[in-house]
């Protein structure tokens, strides 16, 4: 019996193993091949005793709508204007259809007062929250499954926050 414990036990080491090979090598690809789109941000300033410094990001382009109004999981349909700077088209629940130059970006909505695109923290050492102040855009990654990567914060003038 306790060889059984020890094959599962292994078994189950094996597969989370594997899921996070690929939970990986699908963010770095994202990250490679991903369409860089800035999305305009509406942002607060916390700061958790557990997790240090970080700026809670909301964006601009689902900061009106009302999530009562919308299904809980679907897509914002956003086209980047001539900036690079994603405006919101329209939401719906399906992948398609997509005109030209429109883009995908996957939504949920867990609660009535929150619609999250995925990437609503942007987490910084303790002590450099100045480096971030003039942030307006959040630099985010998508593909054409409509998922999305954070990769960085930008200034007003478009050039990315380090």
């Amino acid at each position: 019996m306790k060889q059984y414990k020890t094959v599962i036990v292994l078994l189950n080491l094996a597969l989370l193993a594997i899921y996070f090979v690929f939970s990986v090598y699908q963010k770095e690809k994202l990250l490679k091949n991903g369409t860089l789109l800035l999305f305009e941000l509406a942002p607060v300033d916390p700061r958790s005793l557990m997790q240090g410094d970080y700026m809670q990001l909301r964006y601009a382009v689902v900061a009106d709508l009302a999530s009562d109004s919308i299904p809980k999981r679907g897509y914002c349909v956003v086209k980047a204007d001539q900036n690079n700077i994603a405006r919101l088209v329209r939401i719906q629940q399906q992948k398609s259809p997509l005109q030209e130059g429109e883009k995908l970006v996957a939504y949920s909505s867990p609660s009535t007062w929150n619609i999250s695109i995925g990437a609503e923290s942007f987490f910084f050492q303790e002590g450099e929250a100045g480096k971030y102040d003039s942030a307006r855009y959040g630099g985010i990654k998508v593909d054409e499954h409509g998922n999305s990567l954070l990769i960085g914060l930008y200034d007003a003038k478009r050039a990315r926050l380090n």
